[in-house]
């Protein structure tokens, strides 16, 4: 019995000292239970990352339509748009559309 006492006292002898206890409860409820946690900062973290992709990538659309609409606000533009996305035509036109092989083999890969 004398040899479980001695290894029990080994072992609690590190929190007798009140800093040491201080610190440990500390660390953990900083890290767990705060409302400014470390977890709750990383997922907050990750989610601003998310946002601030997200609001490249609109940017970027932004831009891109921007520019769609600066193409499409003439005449010139408008029928432009037709004739490549539509394959529209004018009466009494013809239009032939010529595809190379190396053309259709990434269409197919896509």
């Amino acid at each position: 019995m004398a040899k479980s006492s001695k290894t029990y006292h080994r072992y609690l002898k590190p929190f007798k000292n009140i800093f040491l206890v201080t610190l440990i409860v500390f660390t953990i409820w900083m890290l767990f239970f705060d409302t400014h946690s470390w977890f709750l900062h990383n997922e907050l973290n990750k989610e601003i990352e998310k946002l601030k992709n997200e609001k490249r990538y609109y940017s970027n659309e932004i831009k891109k339509d921007k520019k769609d609409i600066k193409k499409l606000s003439s005449n010139k533009g408008i029928e432009t748009y037709g004739r490549e996305h539509y394959k529209m035509k004018k009466e009494n036109e013809d239009i032939y559309l010529v595809e190379y092989e190396d053309s259709l083999k990434t269409q197919t890969n896509e």
